[in-house]
């Protein structure tokens, strides 16, 4: 029987105990080919205003570039790392505009009509590719913690109440280049499930738990789960938390309209 495959995909926001959000979410859907989709965190740091002015440049520039990319023509990869780049300039160039010193992180996603999911990050939020209830891989931290990790001083364990877990050794809008590490999923298939997310969210679960949360629950249901149990983990003293999670499904075609693509996408 022949299939068709389909997107189903969320994204959630809290404020957490801060008293105000630096963090940005979003998942574009492309607006002239179907099945191409931008997911997308941004996690500021800077002060109330700082902070937020960061992720906000973040979120528009990476809307403005992905408006403009072409699937068939233009390399998604390259597309990432000018995301990258150009957010971390505009950053800069607001730093010393405002006398202030806002910073971002970020963690993005490219899923094209062909299949593909293409990864890039900055600094410690995080993207998880989870593949019928099992951790496929992970981004690693731009930490210093996970520098620690890496060179087996000390375990993931560890590293989550290590009195230096909020140090980072590259992000946006420092002095230095940023780092843009990226990474390719050459076909998505049924049971996948991408899901990027601030420190926030990720600092409360073991990968184990998280795998099996956005396998066993609906995006819209795994993100809220998330959200609750995070909140509730903290004790009063958690972070901002955002979240965008794309599951792939598998239906057959005649259940459904036939698409322009390989992928659908509901947003819920």
């Amino acid at each position: 029987m022949s299939r068709a495959f389909r997107l189903t995909a969320s994204t959630g926001i809290h404020k957490g105990d801060r008293e105000y959000q630096q963090d940005r979410v979003a998942l574009l859907s492309h607006p002239r080919y179907n099945g191409c989709v931008l997911g997308i965190v941004a996690d500021g740091m800077g002060g109330r205003s700082g902070g937020r002015k960061a992720s906000d440049q973040v979120m528009l520039t990476a809307r403005q570039l992905f408006e403009r990319f072409s699937p068939d023509l233009d390399d998604p990869t390259a597309l990432l790392k000018h995301i990258v780049t150009e957010s971390h300039i505009v950053i800069r160039l607001t730093a010393i505009s405002s006398e202030q010193e806002p910073h971002s992180t970020l963690a993005a996603f490219l899923i094209t009509p062909r299949g593909e999911c293409h990864w890039v990050h900055a600094g410690d939020s995080r993207i998880y590719h989870v593949q019928n209830g099992r951790l496929i891989t992970r981004t690693s931290d731009h930490s210093y913690v996970q520098t620690l990790v890496d060179r087996g001083e000390i375990s993931e364990v560890e590293a989550n109440s290590h009195p230096h877990s909020n140090i980072l050794v590259g992000c946006l809008g420092t002095e230095n280049d940023p780092p843009a590490t990226v990474h390719l999923i050459s076909i998505l298939k049924p049971g996948d499930v991408i899901m990027a997310c601030s420190d926030g969210v990720w600092h409360y679960f073991a990968p184990t738990e998280i795998a099996s949360v956005v396998n066993s629950l609906t995006p819209r249901e795994a993100t809220e789960f998330l959200i609750d149990k995070a909140r509730a983990r903290a004790r009063g003293g958690g972070d901002n938390l955002s979240l965008v999670i794309v599951k792939i499904d598998e239906l057959p075609v005649e259940e459904q309209p036939l698409p322009q693509s390989a992928f659908d996408l509901p947003v819920r």
